[in-house]
C-alpha cells in the first residue's frame, strides 16, 4: 500500500482524473476495477477512511491510498517515453526571462521553437521542457508540473505566460478566453490585452484600423491553408497601427515595408497571419499565408528566414496579486536588424 497526499496543486478535482494522472499507464477501465474492488481508499479531512465514488472532488489534506505493491505502483507511474536531455546549450537562457515569481514565470521565446515537445522521433527541445528543467521539481506535486497557460506559433518569438501553481493556471487560462469587445461588467477586469509587433509587406491603406473577420479551421489540411478566412467561421478582431514605413529597392522596383502594432481581441488559430494577408499586408517571412516570391527574395538578400511576428507586450491581472501588470519581452535579433538595415 501507499498513500498519497492531497496537495493544493492536486485538489478539486476527481478521483479518477487525479488517478489517471498519477499512474498515467493504467487505463480508466483498470482504475475503475480498483475503487470497485476497494483498492482505493479516502482517509478524509476527519481521518475516517472511506471508499469514494468516481466522481468524489478531492480536498487539500487529504490522502489517497492504493492497495497495490510497490512493484505494481512504480510500474503504473513510470512513463513509457524517453525524455529528451536538455543539454547546456539548450537550456532556458535568463536573458529570456521577462517577469519571475513564486506563481508565475514569463518568457520571451525564440523562434523557430515549439512550445510543446513534437512527435516522439524529434529531439529538439520544446519550450516547456526547458521551463520545467528550469524549475526543475520544486513547483510540481503529484499530478501537476509547471504548465503553458497559452501558446504561440513556432517560428513566433515573443511573451509566453508559464503557471508555477494550478490556481495561477486555472484563473489566467480563464482569463485568455474573455474576450476584450465584452463590456466591463460582464469582464470584470480579467482579460487579457496581447500587443503584437509585425512587419508586413506594402503600405497599408490606413495608418490605422480594425480587421474584423471570421476565421475557419481547416481541419486535416494539406493541400490548403489550416485558417481561411469564412462566414461560418468564429468571430476574430484585430486591431492594427502603423508605427514605421521603410522602402527597399529591389529588381522589380520599390517595395514598401511597414511595421505595426497588433493587437488582438480573440485568440484564433493563425489570426494575425490570416488577418493581415486577407487585408493584402501578409506578414514577412510568412511561409504559409505570404508572397513566396518576396519572401525568398528578402529570404536571400536580408536573411528573413521566419514570419516577422513577435508577442510584444501582454497586460492581465495577477492572480495572486490582485494586481494589473504590463509586461513587454524586447523583439529578437533577426527583427532588430532587419529593421536597421531597412533604415540604412
Amino acid at each position: 500500500m501507499k498513500e498519497f497526499p492531497i496537495t493544493s496543486n492536486d485538489a478539486d478535482q476527481r478521483l479518477d482524473k487525479f488517478l489517471k494522472k498519477l499512474f498515467p499507464n493504467a487505463t480508466l477501465s483498470f482504475l475503475y476495477k480498483l475503487n470497485r474492488k476497494g483498492n482505493i481508499k479516502i482517509i478524509t479531512l476527519d481521518t475516517k477512511k472511506t471508499k469514494q465514488d468516481n466522481e468524489y472532488k478531492l480536498q487539500v489534506g487529504e490522502k489517497v491510498q492504493v492497495f497495490l505493491s510497490d512493484r505494481d505502483i512504480t510500474d503504473l507511474q513510470t512513463e513509457k517515453k524517453v525524455s529528451t536531455e536538455v543539454t547546456q546549450d539548450k537550456k532556458l537562457s535568463r536573458h529570456d526571462i521577462v517577469f519571475e515569481d513564486t506563481s508565475l514565470l514569463v518568457v520571451n521565446k525564440n523562434p523557430g521553437q515549439n512550445v510543446h515537445p513534437a512527435d516522439h522521433k524529434s529531439t529538439e527541445i520544446s519550450l516547456i521542457e526547458q521551463v520545467q528543467d528550469y524549475l526543475g521539481d520544486g513547483f510540481s506535486s503529484l499530478t501537476f508540473k509547471p504548465s503553458l497557460i497559452h501558446r504561440i506559433d513556432r517560428d513566433t518569438s515573443g511573451i509566453v505566460m508559464i503557471a508555477k501553481d494550478k490556481q495561477t493556471l486555472t484563473e489566467l487560462s480563464s482569463d485568455f478566453r474573455t474576450p476584450l469587445q465584452l463590456p466591463p461588467t460582464r469582464r470584470e477586469g480579467k482579460t487579457i490585452e496581447k500587443i503584437y509587433y509585425a512587419i508586413v509587406l506594402w503600405k497599408l491603406s490606413r495608418q490605422s484600423g480594425t480587421i474584423r473577420k471570421k476565421l475557419k479551421r481547416i481541419e486535416n489540411a494539406k493541400n490548403e491553408n489550416k485558417v481561411q478566412v469564412s462566414d461560418s467561421g468564429q468571430e476574430a478582431i484585430t486591431h492594427y497601427k502603423v508605427f514605421r514605413e521603410s522602402s527597399v529597392k529591389i529588381p522589380d522596383g520599390v517595395q514598401y515595408i511597414s511595421c505595426l502594432e497588433v493587437t488582438i481581441e480573440t485568440g484564433r488559430m493563425h489570426q494575425i497571419r490570416v488577418h493581415m494577408a486577407a487585408l493584402g499586408n501578409p506578414i514577412l517571412g510568412d511561409k504559409t499565408y505570404g508572397n513566396k516570391k518576396l519572401n525568398g527574395y528578402f529570404a536571400k538578400h536580408f536573411w528573413v528566414t521566419r514570419q516577422m511576428l513577435h508577442a510584444w507586450k501582454i497586460g492581465f491581472t495577477h492572480p495572486k496579486r490582485a494586481k494589473k501588470m504590463m509586461l513587454e519581452a524586447r523583439p529578437k535579433k533577426d527583427m532588430i536588424e532587419f529593421v536597421k538595415k531597412l533604415q540604412k
